[in-house]
């Protein structure tokens, strides 16, 4: 049987998931934009700006997968629930 304590520890576990959520999110759409500022100046210096855009990049895929992975656990450990499409 899980106690009261136990009750409010997963809701503070459960609200951190969605801050930590709403971060990566921005990050990855930070790193996106940054990706596409070195891709429309990348004229000037096609080599620096280059690895500039591959950086972000990569930066914005390893999140990406960072997130999936949280969601994954997240869902196993029972934080989230999926639902049926059209609200049934």
């Amino acid at each position: 049987m899980v106690s009261s304590g136990g009750v409010a520890a997963v809701g503070v576990f459960v609200e951190l998931f969605r801050f930590v959520v709403v971060g990566l999110l921005l990050a990855i759409v930070y790193n996106l934009g940054a990706a596409l500022f070195s891709l429309s100046r990348s004229q000037r210096d096609p080599e620096i700006d280059g690895r500039k855009m591959v950086r972000s990049l990569t930066w914005r895929i390893g999140l990406s997968v960072a997130l999936f992975a949280l969601m994954f656990v997240a869902w196993r450990l029972g934080w989230i629930h999926p639902h049926a499409l059209g609200g049934r």
